[in-house]
């Protein structure tokens, strides 16, 4: 698969005082300065004078994210120099990758070894530390989010000090950085749980809404890696599937298929997005997922179909428990709204959000969503360990902007 083209905003020149600008463009904002370290030792100054000036420094990976954690009017440092794989246990089928290495790039490097991640998200052009940091993850009713690999990693802390973590030593720690939204310390890198290299059949299908979900169950059951797009201006819907070759079904009675390839994973579950666009996702209990998308599919029939054609994208994800994971302690259903970047969002976005929110949704933190600690604390069972985690770490607020500080009812000291 060719790679999709890196955010614009992820080659900044160091120290210049430039725009930034996200994937989509609709996050712009000017750092005082842009660093882009080559080395810990380096990142490790970055840190002891950005916290001797009191300023605020927040960690960038490509740029892909819709939200406000990366905005600063301080100091943004980009880990984009610190790519690779570091280290590897073919034994106990492990990699250390640099913090700056893309989801694609560690697809490669790591079939070069023999390894693969057990899933992707929808699109690989992320870095591993902001994907993992803000809880990416693919679809499968039985794989968890990306997150879930980390078994341990580095980290260097707000007083410039270098801290190495893992489930064995520091567990507490390593629950928290597993989704830590950059606000523990900068990862320079992270131990991944892996799975030897593995090969899958790829297919879409197309159908009705209604067909698709007379069948949602024994979809999400039967198959490897499940999801759906619904298309609201038609009421169709795109079915994808992937399993081991030879290990699916022949066919789907009610679905007409219209893909067909197989290759590595690292191949064929992620996919090239050229169209730039601005999104809203909630995670919300497997057993009323269903019943929420037919609320939203209402909603938008209702009030949005003549304004808003993008699909709307539903995917499962295990449990896991990483203290900040959307799919923390239960099965999951995400639901993703899609609206294109030069067309207004939040109109659409304001109305569907309570939707989700009554049906005890959990917002995906790199995409756009109103929610603040208030409204957040409830839904997430170890918050109060996350927190006593952060302070822990970064004490004086080093790594909080105002986005963080309402995101977790925090304050700089």
């Amino acid at each position: 698969m060719a790679p999709q083209a890196p955010a614009r905003d992820a080659r900044l020149t160091p120290g210049t005082a430039r725009m930034w600008e996200n994937w989509s463009g609709n996050l712009r904002f000017s750092p005082e300065r842009v660093e882009r370290p080559e080395s810990e030792s380096a990142i490790r100054d970055i840190v002891r004078r950005a916290a001797g000036a009191k300023k605020t420094l927040r960690p960038a990976g490509t740029g892909h994210s819709s939200s406000l954690l990366l905005a600063t009017r301080d100091i943004l440092i980009s880990l984009d120099a610190l790519r690779g794989i570091e280290s590897y246990d073919p034994a106990k089928r492990e990699a250390t990758l640099l913090a700056g290495t893309t989801l694609g790039e560690a697809g490669n490097l790591l079939l070069g070894i023999g390894l693969a991640m057990h899933n992707l998200g929808d699109v690989d052009v992320q870095s591993v530390a902001g994907a993992l940091a803000t809880g990416t993850h693919g679809s499968g009713k039985h794989l968890p989010a990306l997150s879930a690999m980390i078994a341990g990693g580095r980290m260097i802390t707000a007083s410039g000090e270098k801290v190495e973590f893992s489930l064995e030593k520091d567990p507490d720690l390593t629950r928290a950085a597993q989704v830590s939204l950059g606000a523990l310390g900068i990862c320079t890198a992270l131990t991944l749980r892996l799975l030897p290299a593995y090969r899958l059949h790829r297919r879409e299908w197309c159908t009705t809404a209604d067909r698709c979900f007379a069948h949602i169950d024994d979809l999400a059951e039967r198959h490897r890696n499940f999801d759906f797009y619904w298309y609201p201006r038609s009421d169709r819907v795109k079915l994808r599937t992937m399993d081991p070759p030879g290990d699916a079904p022949e066919s789907i009675p009610y679905a007409r298929l219209v893909e067909d390839r197989t290759g590595w994973s690292s191949e064929v579950i992620a996919k090239v997005r050229t169209l730039r666009f601005d999104e809203m996702e909630y995670a919300v209990p497997a057993e009323v997922g269903p019943e929420c998308f037919e609320a939203v599919r209402r909603r938008i029939r209702e009030r949005h179909r003549k304004h808003v054609a993008w699909r709307v994208l539903y995917r499962t994800v295990a449990p896991d428990d990483a203290y900040l994971s959307i799919a923390h302690g239960r099965a999951t259903a995400t639901i993703s709204l899609h609206q294109n970047a030069t067309l207004p969002f939040w109109g659409f976005f304001n109305d569907i959000e309570p939707i989700f929110q009554e049906y005890g949704g959990r917002p995906h933190w790199a995409k756009k969503h109103t929610m603040a600690a208030d409204d957040l604390m409830p839904l997430y069972p170890r918050w109060d360990r996350f927190i006593a985690a952060r302070r822990r770490m970064d004490p004086d607020g080093l790594f909080l902007n105002p986005y963080l500080e309402r995101l977790l009812g925090e304050e700089k000291a």
